[in-house]
């Protein structure tokens, strides 16, 4: 064989063996389009479960603390409620369905329907709508930048940074600043599955910004949640 042809084959092998490794490599998909990819993941899932906390709130503020349950599509939440309002602070039974907001009364089995915006708080429902609920914040968030990886157990996670308008973020908190901007920070796993978020911001009007820490866990299981 000549040193030419020989050449060749060396060179084409390098090329296949180059296309094959990188099994530990990301994609070449950027912060936006893996943003993307995770709302799509949530958007397709038949039930959503999410945890949404802060740590506290302003003095003064009338708020919701926590949310904690599960969800669908339609949109619908069934879980619990914790709410800071007129310096009292408890957690409550909530069912959020067909656009009305349902409350258990403290030590009955009652349910009564509430405007959660009387007590500073978002329908919960809201939450788990494709249009313009959490996953939204996915791809409404503007310049958005890999904060760097870490590894948990056998997976890589990747936190991505942007900001949200206070005029998007208002759709689902009705007490934000509207003229404001909220720092976010996503984690994604290695398959662009959302691990959890942090955002920042204007969440009451007038007030110091605050922090809500999301986790949310996808399901194939669908979830039937009516009126109670």
């Amino acid at each position: 064989m000549d040193t030419t042809r020989l050449g060749v084959i060396v060179a084409s092998s390098l090329v296949l063996l180059s296309g094959c490794t990188g099994g530990e490599e990301q994609d070449d998909a950027g912060p936006a389009e893996r943003l993307a990819a995770a709302k799509q993941q949530i958007d397709d899932a038949a039930s959503i479960e999410v945890d949404l906390a802060t740590e506290s709130l302003p003095t003064g503020v009338d708020g919701v603390t926590r949310a904690n349950g599960t969800g669908n599509h339609d949109p619908a939440f069934e879980g619990t409620i914790d709410i800071v309002a007129s310096g009292f602070a408890g957690e409550a039974p909530v069912v959020a369905v067909d656009d009305a907001v349902y409350v258990q009364l403290p030590f009955t089995s009652r349910y009564v329907e509430v405007d959660p915006t009387a007590y500073g708080a978002p329908d919960p429902a809201t939450l788990m709508a494709t249009d313009g609920g959490l996953s939204s914040l996915l791809t409404e968030a503007t310049g958005v930048d890999e904060n760097g990886r870490r590894r948990s157990g056998e997976e890589v996670l990747t936190e991505v940074t942007g900001t949200v308008p206070g005029k998007v973020m208002a759709g689902l908190f009705p007490t934000a600043d509207q003229q404001g901007s909220f720092d976010v920070t996503f984690t994604l796993d290695d398959g662009d599955a959302l691990s959890g978020a942090t955002l920042t911001g204007p969440f009451y009007s007038g007030a110091e910004d605050v922090t809500y820490d999301v986790e949310i866990e996808t399901s194939d299981e669908p979830v039937e949640i009516t009126k109670p």
